[in-house]
């Protein structure tokens, strides 16, 4: 029986996957549960696998080809049968420019997630007038006539914009959403340095795509607030120090991220109307703290999770956290590990960085932006001494926490640093 090769949705915030490679070739014999090949989500690089046996006997989008999800990738059949039925379906719904009907149960998913429940057109082909204009990668998007008159008068790319019409269309109103959220503001930029300066293309990746869709929705639409606050971390460095001199016959090691994370969880369990975030005609309160923490990777920035945070010891979320970014920077995280954190925390003191604010990523409330540890002359009691100083920003969701519960949040937060006797193993 032929089954189908599918871009699955992988997240939910996946539109769009990149074909990385086909690990069969067409006529290659394929077994159930092989994999047959690799895709590029937003945030991690995944394999698909066959849900049926027979051939791959057909290939439908190239390597390198970026498509929307529940786009038709290949079809396995046995090799006497006839798949010219399939092959029928997927033009007829290409040329129909709408979505496409349910997904069969036996199409091929990914290993790591289910399949969606419904399955788009193909991108890698030419479009009907007035349904959009493919871009560089092949992706189609569909749009109205005025809508993408109005994006080209605003230099708004279409790539950035998340429809809100029928089937994922790009409307009139995204448009304007997007002029109100300052989304045209770097394509005109752009234009204006001049075509006469060098320059070179470089198409955005799955995962910069990803942050440029999300951020336009979180600084424009969010209200953020900001508190900043200087920690004294003479008494955390020593600290650490011990800690890590007991650990070396283990090989173990304690590192600063590891520190603030649990420090972080204990203060949002006194203070949890900061573990929060904003649903609309509610506030989500959580109860347990996952955080999130920011990772560069080449061609953007991922944050990994660590689960229920404030019931670990230091040792056990060191241990998790350096796998969680060691696979990160590998594109190996399975989709449940990198999404959901109720608290996130960036920090660029390795990059030097004094001190910076950090954009929310929604749905969370808040994030904390921390800073490089500098040594400083401060005021102790009348004296003027050499202290290690950090400064960390945390940044609010104002619709669900207020700046008075965020500074007490804080002040709890500087606290167990500068006092951090209750961190254990």
């Amino acid at each position: 029986m032929a089954t189908r090769i599918v871009m699955s949705k992988l997240s939910p915030t996946m539109e769009e996957g990149r074909v990385l490679q086909w690990t069969k070739k067409e006529g290659d014999p394929v077994e159930s549960g092989d994999v047959v090949v690799e895709v590029e989500t937003d945030k991690a690089t995944m394999e698909v696998e066959a849900m049926g046996s027979g051939v791959l006997r057909r290939i439908l989008v190239a390597e390198n080809t970026t498509v929307p999800t529940g786009t038709v990738l290949g079809v396995v059949a046995p090799e006497d049968e006839d798949i010219s039925d399939i092959l029928a379906q997927v033009e007829a719904r290409i040329g129909a420019a709408e979505p496409a009907a349910a997904v069969p149960a036996d199409v091929a998913t990914a290993t790591q997630a289910e399949a969606p429940a419904e399955e788009g057109p193909p991108a890698a082909v030419p479009m009907q007038e007035g349904e959009g204009e493919g871009e560089g990668d092949g992706r189609r998007i569909k749009t109205s006539p005025l809508a993408r008159r109005m994006a080209s008068e605003q230099g708004i790319e279409l790539d950035l914009i998340t429809g809100t019409g029928p089937g994922g269309r790009i409307v009139k109103r995204d448009i304007e959403t997007a002029v109100g959220t300052g989304v045209a503001a770097a394509p005109a930029a752009a234009e204006a340095i001049g075509p006469e300066v060098p320059s070179e293309r470089v198409e955005l990746s799955q995962i910069r795509k990803a942050i440029a869709r999300n951020l336009i929705q979180s600084l424009g639409p969010i209200p953020h607030f900001f508190l900043t606050a200087e920690i004294d971390m003479g008494r955390v460095l020593a600290l650490r120090s011990e800690l890590n001199k007991s650990l070396e016959d283990s090989g173990a090691k304690i590192g600063i991220n590891e520190i603030l994370m649990k420090t972080a969880a204990q203060a949002l369990l006194q203070h949890p109307n900061v573990n929060v975030a904003f649903a609309g005609d509610h506030i989500r309160r959580f109860k347990r703290v996952d955080i999130g923490l920011a990772v560069a990777v080449p061609d953007g920035l991922i944050t990994p999770v660590l689960r229920n945070v404030g019931a670990k010891g230091l040792l056990r979320i060191s241990e998790e956290s350096r796998d969680l970014i060691t696979r990160a920077r590998e594109k190996k995280l399975a989709p449940e590990e990198y999404q959901g954190a109720t608290f996130t925390i960036s920090n660029l003191g390795m990059y030097g960085i004094d001190e910076f604010t950090a954009i929310i990523n929604p749905p969370a409330a808040t994030i904390m932006a921390v800073g490089a540890t500098q040594q400083k002359p401060v005021v102790v009691d009348g004296s003027i001494e050499i202290r290690s100083r950090m400064r960390v920003t945390l940044s609010c969701d104002h619709r669900a926490v207020d700046g008075a519960m965020g500074a007490e949040f804080l002040a709890t937060f500087k606290g167990m640093l500068e006092n951090p006797l209750r961190l254990v193993l």
